[in-house]
């Protein structure tokens, strides 16, 4: 496992109403949506990156408003097209 170092003002904790550890496990969780909402990273690499197990990654998409599913309306419709055959 690696480690990083990131400085931040103090005023940032307090603007968040967050400590230290728990700014930077929101960070995590955050960056993880994100990167997942992307594309860039598959739901299981989120939830690790996030670290939580993947029904608990899903859960923290809702919190997010972000979709579970990785389809854009075009693949989907492929999908489903490819069911009728």
């Amino acid at each position: 496992m690696k480690t990083i170092s990131i400085e931040f003002p103090d005023s940032v904790f307090s603007a968040l109403r967050k400590d230290p550890d728990e700014f930077a496990q929101e960070m995590r969780v955050v960056a993880a949506v994100k990167w997942y909402e992307m594309g860039e990273i598959s739901q299981g690499k989120a939830a690790e990156i996030a670290g939580l197990n993947r029904a608990e990654f899903i859960n923290i998409l809702a919190r997010y408003q972000v979709s579970p599913f990785q389809y854009t309306t075009q693949e989907l419709a492929a999908e489903l097209a490819t069911l009728d055959e």
